[in-house]
């Protein structure tokens, strides 16, 4: 690589221009890896606690749905939940988070949940779809901060990669080359001075 390069003082200017720019990319890339790693943090922290009480309401609704069905007849079952009278819609935004985009989730809910007579249905079944429609905003809340936590991590894996192309590739190589031209100079330099000294002596000399 060093020996097709120009030794020149126009490729050295060059050279250090593009050292000095790599450099300012690597400090501005490794800011964008810290902050995306912070951020990241932040979430992972919230995700675990948020997934232990989702994780618990629903083991809880599943267990009164389990309650109605012991007792209540599976035909007053089905046609309890035959027609259902809540709708449900979701609209999907997205913001940016240190240039990445992450999705915020916003739902829009009509009518209500308890479609049918009280007089074939257990009482468990009410609190079962009751239960359920509580945890269903913990749910969306989960699912939007474990795709925002993917999508940082997917920019945080190649972040931290053009860093570390930065600084142990191209940097590194840039210098080299820099010092190779710089020694060349120097080298031809000291040519240059030599050979005046000889001119110099002969010139004396007659």
């Amino acid at each position: 690589m060093q020996t097709n390069v120009n030794a020149t003082r126009m490729e050295l200017l060059s050279l250090r221009r593009r050292v000095a720019l790599a450099e300012r990319g690597h400090k501005l890339l490794s800011q964008k890896r810290d902050e995306i790693s912070r951020q990241l943090i932040q979430i992972s922290r919230l995700l675990g606690s948020l997934r232990q009480e989702v994780e618990k309401e629903l083991i809880e609704t599943s267990r009164r749905f389990v309650m109605a069905k012991a007792t209540m007849e599976p035909e007053n079952i089905k046609s309890a939940m035959e027609v259902p009278t809540k709708k449900f819609s979701l609209a999907i935004s997205f913001a940016a988070i240190m240039n990445v985009k992450v999705p915020k989730f916003a739902k829009e809910i009509d009518g209500e949940i308890i479609c049918y007579g009280f007089s074939t249905t257990s009482g468990e079944l009410d609190i079962a779809l009751k239960g359920l429609e509580k945890v269903f905003d913990r749910l969306l809340e989960l699912a939007e901060k474990e795709k925002q936590a993917q999508l940082l991590a997917e920019e945080l894996q190649k972040t931290r990669r053009r860093v570390n192309a930065l600084e142990y590739v191209v940097i590194p190589e840039l210098q080299q080359i820099i010092r190779f031209i710089y020694d060349k100079l120097a080298e031809a330099e000291r040519d240059n001075i030599s050979r005046l000294m000889k001119i110099t002596e002969m010139i004396r000399a007659i």
